[in-house]
């Protein structure tokens, strides 16, 4: 790396230092940051120096291989929050399109207690075991690698074995839990320990969802591919996947009382008596309807967004913009079109132009 590519990345070091030491260290949810961070960033501030409490710094310190780990999840979390939100009301806008370290990573959200409260941790907490767990898989670690607990075995009536490399999915939900869970025990507020109640169980929520969706690969063997023997592992699905169903999750999660005895409970009374599943997506509060701007929680409204004119979903413009309205626009769009090859040697094309109507929200 020459002497320029070393200042710069020396500066962007400083730059994350100041933006990262904006923040209290035992405040939840700091570790996200990691997920906007620059490619090589963290590791280069080291453990002590990134935004994590002190438990967190010190599994860092003595498991520092997993900060790229740790980057990547926070990173895939982020990328499939806001992929699913992309057309609703909220957007899972994060601070990175904003000043760095004006604001929480997620504002107003990762503590207020609603249903996107919950997405946030789900699916933060899945992104970090699907991360680790591929990294296992990659051979990356040396206390990690496949699912030791599936080799030499199978059916052999059915004609097929364990084999090939089964994603431990077991060490990335340990380490997981390792990483992201605090004893409920040391909160003394009232409200803050029904929240911390309610991240606890959505970050596991998050993890089951990676668990639930693990699918069998296979492999032919025999004669000709005749298959008469099969080569069996286990592999995650894809994080677009996972991202689905949390989603579902999402539309269907349950809210909980406010008041905390010895485990939650739904807030109707006359649905108390249905249990609540590890796999439920669990909220205190009800969401705002993030239609109109609040500077003071950070909601940007949905003024200016784009709609679609003809769709009845969340992305139509009655939806979106909550009955104000939209504006029209035409935009112009110039492109390369028609390319031909001229021998020899170059790439003749017409320029080709289109208008396209564009709608955004009054």
């Amino acid at each position: 790396m020459d002497r320029a590519a070393l200042l710069g990345l020396s500066r962007l070091c400083a730059l994350w230092a100041a933006v990262f030491a904006l923040f209290p260290c035992g405040a939840q949810g700091n570790w996200m940051w990691l997920g906007i961070a620059s490619f090589g960033v963290p590791e280069k501030l080291g453990c002590a120096n990134l935004p994590l409490n002190s438990r967190q710094k010190e599994l860092c310190k003595r498991k520092p291989y997993l900060l790229p780990s740790i980057r990547e999840g926070a990173r895939l979390g982020i990328q499939e929050c806001r992929s699913q939100f992309r057309h609703e009301r909220w957007n899972c806008l994060v601070a990175a399109a904003a000043p760095p370290g004006t604001s929480p990573l997620f504002g107003y959200e990762l503590s207020s207690g609603t249903k996107e409260t919950a997405f946030i941790y789900a699916v933060m907490a899945a992104g970090l075991v699907h991360s680790v767990t591929r990294s296992c898989s990659a051979g990356n670690m040396t206390e990690c690698s496949c699912d030791a607990t599936l080799q030499n075995g199978g059916s052999a009536s059915e004609g097929w074995h364990w084999g090939g490399c089964s994603d431990d999915v077991q060490y990335g939900m340990w380490f997981s839990r390792r990483f992201l869970d605090f004893p409920i025990r040391n909160t003394t507020a009232k409200e803050s320990k029904v929240l911390l109640a309610m991240n606890l169980h959505n970050n596991e929520a998050g993890r089951q969802a990676v668990a639930k969706l693990m699918s069998l690969d296979c492999r032919c063997h025999g004669v000709s591919g005749s298959c008469a023997v099969k080569t069996c592992w286990k592999t995650m699905s894809s994080f677009e996947k996972i991202g689905h169903l949390l989603k579902d999750k999402y539309e269907n999660s349950v809210q909980i009382s406010d008041k905390i005895k010895r485990k939650m409970h739904r807030r109707e009374k006359d649905q108390r008596k249905i249990p609540i599943r590890k796999d439920d997506l669990l909220y205190v509060n009800k969401s705002p309807n993030y239609c109109v701007e609040d500077k003071k929680l950070g909601i940007p409204g949905t003024q200016g967004r784009e709609c679609n004119r003809t769709s009845e979903g969340a992305d139509g413009c009655n939806l979106l913009c909550c009955g104000r309205g939209y504006n029209t626009h035409v935009v112009r769009h110039v492109e390369r079109c028609e390319c031909k090859f001229i021998w020899c040697c170059y790439v003749r094309c017409r320029r080709c132009e289109s208008m396209t109507d564009v709608h955004t929200c009054k």
